[in-house]
């Protein structure tokens, strides 16, 4: 299984603002099956989408 990262955002952002999980709602919105991860070396929280590999694919 693979993630794709759709979009980064900083981790310092201003208080009560959450604009990362507002991007995965609204992609989760148009029916991808978004998710917010935190990328820890590079302070930032990621929108990424799983992907499954195909049985044709080699990993």
């Amino acid at each position: 299984m693979r993630r794709t990262v759709l979009e980064r955002f900083p981790a310092g952002g201003p208080r009560g603002s959450w604009p990362a999980e507002e991007f995965a709602r609204a992609r989760r919105d148009e029916g991808l099956a978004a998710e917010v991860v935190m990328d820890l070396e590079s302070d930032a929280f990621l929108v990424v989408v799983r992907q499954h590999n195909s049985p044709d694919t080699a990993v």
